[in-house]
């Protein structure tokens, strides 16, 4: 079992990223969050409706570190 998933792992390679394909990730298209304003809007219509606010962001892992 320890031999397959080691195998499974080895299998998968990483391929780095180069110089001028940045430049293509820092499109705005390419962003998570493409409209700030509309992602306001949506967060505001879901505080209107839900009550709560947050949870969009990256949360740690509870030991408040962050």
């Amino acid at each position: 079992m320890l031999l397959t998933t080691l195998q499974a792992c080895a299998a998968f390679q990483t391929e780095s990223v180069k110089p001028w394909q940045k430049g293509v990730l820092t499109e705005e298209a390419m962003q998570l969050d493409a409209d700030p304003i509309e992602s306001y809007v949506d967060d505001h219509i879901y505080f209107s409706k839900e009550a709560s606010t947050g949870g969009r962001g990256i949360g740690g892992g509870g030991c408040g570190c962050n």
